[in-house]
């Protein structure tokens, strides 16, 4: 039987994504989408081919499932809307922008008999999956540094309202790598120094930022995690670690199984990028099915997305006070190395 799945929400950029991935699964079946703003739904619904259910209420009695694609600030109203449903629900990242509101979307999840997933896509990247057998072999042997990039053009619209995305590209793109790191060496992030600015754009939000942590073992983790990729950069940007090791090093791109191709005139005319490898959202999309469909958890569930949001805060903290920032660990966490 197929699971039947929801769009609740069309403002995040990777809407589409979710739709098409679920598409590809035999197992699934998307059924409608809910928007509060009716005219995003509406053209997202006609987009796909698709209902727009005006009311939510009446889309969670349709579906067993749900992908919420909402502004940051909303994440919490819609993941406690969609659990009193008894409706499972994908989450984008990160999972709120504040402490407050994981803390009590991880309770909701507790105490409710559903799957919550939330979306870290790299977790599922065919280099992050080599890496991580690497690591548990032991081969570089005792971590030394870590440093890596997830640098990216500029989103726009809501991502630069700080009212609705809580931050900048920290708040944006930090997460995916800080959570990448803790489930491929098992350890957390245990203080920050963070320098946070606005330089590539006009706007009420950090654009750049570079983040110096040092992990629960004392590996040092170097990040970069600005929006600072041009307009016209050929690619959305890009996802990348290096490891070094008492025994050796290793380097992955999350992002650089791909062709580029350069076209010297008429109307293709540029640089164009085409990825030949697996596609980590859609893996994201069918752990999320199969979790719901098999009654298990998704492989990042709240409490991944707790401790994430947890070292966006203290990078504020500490671009504000000059200062390095202990991170607090959140109690009853999962182990950061499962999957």
């Amino acid at each position: 039987m197929s699971v039947r799945v929801g769009l609740l929400s069309a403002a995040h950029v990777h809407a589409d994504a979710y739709v098409a991935a679920l598409r590809e699964l035999e197992d699934a079946a998307i059924v409608g989408v809910a928007d509060p703003d009716a005219e995003r739904g509406r053209e997202t619904a006609a987009h796909h081919d698709l209902e727009y259910v005006a009311n939510a209420d009446d889309l969670f009695e349709r579906i067993d499932a749900g992908v919420i694609c909402a502004p940051n600030a909303a994440h919490r109203e819609w993941i406690e809307r969609a659990t009193d449903a008894g409706v499972d629900v994908l989450c984008e990242k990160p999972l709120a922008p504040t402490l407050e509101d994981p803390r009590a979307i991880v309770e909701t999840w507790r105490d409710a008999d559903v799957a919550v997933g939330v979306a870290m896509p790299l977790r599922f990247s065919e280099p992050a999956r080599r890496a991580r057998r690497a690591l548990e072999a032991g081969d570089l042997g005792s971590l030394w540094a870590i440093s890596g990039t997830n640098r990216g053009h500029i989103p726009g619209g809501w991502f630069v309202d700080p009212e609705l995305a809580g931050g900048g590209a920290v708040m944006d793109h930090t997460v995916h790598l800080v959570d990448l790191v803790a489930s491929l060496t098992g350890e957390r992030v245990a203080e920050v120094y963070a320098e946070v600015d606005t330089r590539f754009h006009d706007g009420a939000v950090d654009d750049v930022n570079v983040l110096s942590m040092e992990l629960t073992d004392g590996t040092g983790f170097l990040l970069d995690g600005s929006w600072s990729k041009p307009d016209a950069w050929h690619t959305w940007g890009d996802a990348t670690l290096e490891f070094v090791g008492t025994d050796g090093t290793l380097a992955i791109d999350c992002t650089g199984e791909s062709i580029t191709h350069t076209v010297a005139s008429g109307e293709e005319a540029g640089v164009h990028t085409v990825s030949y490898g697996d596609d980590p959202t859609a893996k994201l999309v069918a752990d999320f099915v199969a979790a719901v469909r098999e009654g298990r958890a998704p492989l990042v569930t709240p409490d991944d997305g707790l401790e994430a949001v947890t070292v966006v805060e203290a990078a504020y903290e500490s671009a504000a006070s000059a200062q390095p920032v202990t991170v607090e660990t959140q109690s009853g966490a999962n182990d950061p190395s499962d999957g």
